[in-house]
């Protein structure tokens, strides 16, 4: 039976890196139909919403969502970021990030972690106002339920690996109400996973130890905007933001795109680097049940990475999107796929 998959390509170098990702995924010959959807600045400026209700329709009746970057205008007057929006509309409350040293590109050798975010509310649940022209107030919500589940989630991803080791990373010292109700709940949920190590750590001390021993830790859960800030630092130890992707999953549905921006200085150059979107679509894969193609497809990217004819300017390569693209098509020839 198909997969149906709402596709939306973005803004910047988004068009770019989808047309190269759908590429390798056409070529793979997958039982996928892909169904464009747009969402954007261009369908903000068209129609006053980034997201159109039909569209999002659209994405509900769809099995995934695979999505390129999109523009999130600063300041306020301006729009709610795509990602925020179908994040909640979509209740997709755990955002799994996995980080794994590339040994061309990282920083930090034999690194393999992944960060777990709660991705429905926290800091990002968007219940901000201006009290004054001077005073802006942001309203950090944090619930048991929420808090609950992604917990779970992150202990249930721990079984599956060889370290079986979960990090709950918080501020509990200074944000006691908050990150206390979040340490509470991770505190009963751990006494149900007894072959799992647990272990609490300060967000500042986290940060450090991304820069500096990362190695040892495994599966990292924490709030929102916490996660959102570690999981590029350790995509900046391990490789590089253009080479991180992220899964976004709840309950009944899932989007999968890369983590790093738009990227306008370089839209249209054709240099722009697919490796985010690629990973995330093997991750996608993975979550379908295609295990063997998500490894196969993984395997051709890290061999792609390997050559610095083919890699892209970014990665320190001579090649550009086309040559990399052609180099991942040919290591997934020699895998008989």
């Amino acid at each position: 039976m198909n997969k149906r998959v709402a596709v939306i390509p973005g803004d910047g170098i988004g068009p770019e890196i989808f047309a190269a990702t759908l590429k390798v995924l056409n070529y793979m010959n997958l039982p996928i139909e892909f169904v464009k959807v747009e969402s954007g600045k261009k369908v903000w400026e068209k129609f006053g919403k980034p997201l159109l209700k039909e569209d999002l329709n659209i994405i509900r009746g769809c099995d995934a969502l695979l999505k390129g970057p999109i523009e999130t205008p600063v300041g306020s007057g301006t729009y709610e970021s795509v990602n925020v929006t179908l994040r909640k509309a979509l209740d997709l409350y755990a955002n799994v990030r996995p980080f794994k040293s590339v040994p061309e590109l990282a920083l930090i050798p034999n690194v393999d972690m992944i960060i777990v975010r709660e991705n429905t509310e926290g800091m990002y649940s968007g219940l901000e106002y201006r009290l004054t022209e001077d005073v802006a107030i942001g309203i950090r919500v944090i619930t048991k339920r929420k808090s609950e589940r992604v917990l779970r989630f992150a202990f249930e991803y721990a079984l599956k690996r060889e370290k079986r080791k979960v990090t709950v990373v918080h501020k509990g010292n200074i944000l006691k109400e908050t990150c206390g109700l979040f340490i509470e709940t991770a505190r009963k949920i751990a006494q149900n996973y007894p072959t799992v190590k647990y272990e609490e750590m300060h967000v500042d001390a986290a940060a450090y130890k991304i820069v500096n021993s990362p190695q040892d830790l495994d599966v990292v859960v924490t709030t929102n905007l916490f996660g959102d800030i570690l999981s590029d630092e350790a995509a900046g130890v391990t490789g590089g933001l253009g080479i991180a992707a992220s899964a976004n999953v709840g309950e009944k549905h899932a989007m999968f795109e890369a983590v790093h921006g738009t990227a306008p200085d370089i839209a249209g150059k054709g240099i722009a680097n697919p490796t985010g979107l690629l990973r995330a679509s093997a991750m996608m894969l993975e979550y379908f049940g295609f295990k063997d193609e998500a490894e196969k497809l993984n395997i051709a990217i890290m061999e792609a990475l390997k050559n610095k004819e083919a890699r892209t300017p970014d990665l320190g390569g001579l090649g550009n999107t086309e040559t990399f693209v052609n180099e991942i098509l040919k290591n997934l020839e020699k895998t008989g796929v």
